[in-house]
């Protein structure tokens, strides 16, 4: 973090996701970051209840609107000079033109996930980014994780050797926040766009895009086996066909030449490196990935970056989940263009 003037954020949408948004920009600040939630836009912004909590708690009772404005209309934030940064946290058929309009304002710009449905529809946000100077960030949280970055790094380095394998598993229930939105799987995209997501951004975010993929399932449980010529297995699972007693659980297992490194979410400590007879704890800092994400991005304003290539990594991811689509559906495996 580095002195700068202070950023107005604004939040487009104040669902259960908007509200994570705005607890992060008001944790940050406290933390000292050079930001400001200055104002939020949703159509029922004045009569929005309390939404119910998601898969994992972001504890949004501390929350202080008092000194946010408060607005029914998106475009009206979009175009206020004051504000710097958008987050767009509405549904996902209109995130492409709000995005594109905001950067088209001199916004800088974190879109939720994903993107679109549509590949080409993430492509065109990716060409309005390339013409601005404005960062555009898809909201992937998994990649500022503290302990899934440090498991990426391990990746990295080679350090424990080659990956031998790698599996990820993200089971929970269907979101009870915007009910009809993600009952809707032409508007949500079913578990594959909502959940999975997340895993298939992440292993293309640790080892490149995969060669082909194998998927199996339906709306609302998918397994996917990433087909790579130097890895020889890994996977992903998603489900949101799990009653909600069972609660959410969050994993994932990489096996290396000489170690295995274990996630669970569920469990204190979250990360476990295994080596022979051995298990060690990793500690890693006590973020979310949401709060990270807001950090980092802010982060990058202060420092006047200007990377295209998160937008750009959202084409390749939805090129992929699109390929995982038509091999679920054919009961085939898709190879990737």
């Amino acid at each position: 973090m580095s002195n700068h003037a202070n950023i107005n954020a604004a939040i487009l949408g104040y669902g259960f996701m908007g509200r994570t948004h705005a607890k992060a920009y008001q944790d940050a600040q406290r933390d000292g970051y050079p930001v400001t939630l200055a104002a939020i836009a949703d159509p029922n912004i004045h009569t929005n209840p309390a939404q119910p909590a998601g898969n994992i708690d972001t504890d949004q009772s501390a929350l202080n609107l008092d000194h946010v404005t408060q607005s029914t209309e998106a475009h009206e934030l979009i175009e206020d000079p004051s504000i710097d940064l958008v987050s767009i946290c509405t549904h996902t058929e209109s995130h492409v033109d709000l995005a594109i309009a905001a950067l088209s304002a001199g916004k800088h710009v974190l879109v939720e996930k994903p993107v679109a449905l549509n590949p080409a529809d993430v492509q065109r946000l990716a060409d309005a980014a390339i013409n601005s100077t404005k960062l555009c960030i898809p909201a992937m949280c998994m990649r500022h994780w503290p302990a899934w970055t440090k498991i990426r790094e391990l990746i990295q380095s080679q350090s424990l050797g080659s990956v031998r394998s790698a599996a990820f598993h993200r089971l929970g229930s269907r979101p009870t926040w915007s009910a009809e939105f993600y009952k809707d799987q032409s508007r949500s995209g079913g578990v594959l766009q909502d959940l999975h997501i997340h895993d298939t951004d992440f292993i293309y975010h640790c080892f490149g895009k995969p060669t082909a993929v194998t998927t199996t399932g339906d709306p609302l449980h998918v397994t996917t086996l990433y087909h790579y010529d130097t890895i020889p297995h890994v996977t992903a699972q998603g489900a949101w066909d799990q009653q909600p007693a069972a609660g959410f659980q969050m994993k994932c297992t990489i096996n290396f030449e000489s170690a295995t490194l274990d996630f669970d979410l569920s469990r204190d400590p979250q990360l476990i490196l295994h080596q022979a007879d051995q298990s060690t704890p990793i500690t890693t800092d006590p973020f979310t990935g949401f709060e990270c994400e807001i950090r980092w991005i802010i982060d990058q304003i202060t420092a006047n970056s200007h990377t295209t290539q998160p937008i750009q990594d959202a084409v390749t991811v939805s090129r992929i989940l699109h390929a995982e689509q038509q091999s679920m559906t054919s009961n085939q495996p898709v190879s990737i263009s």
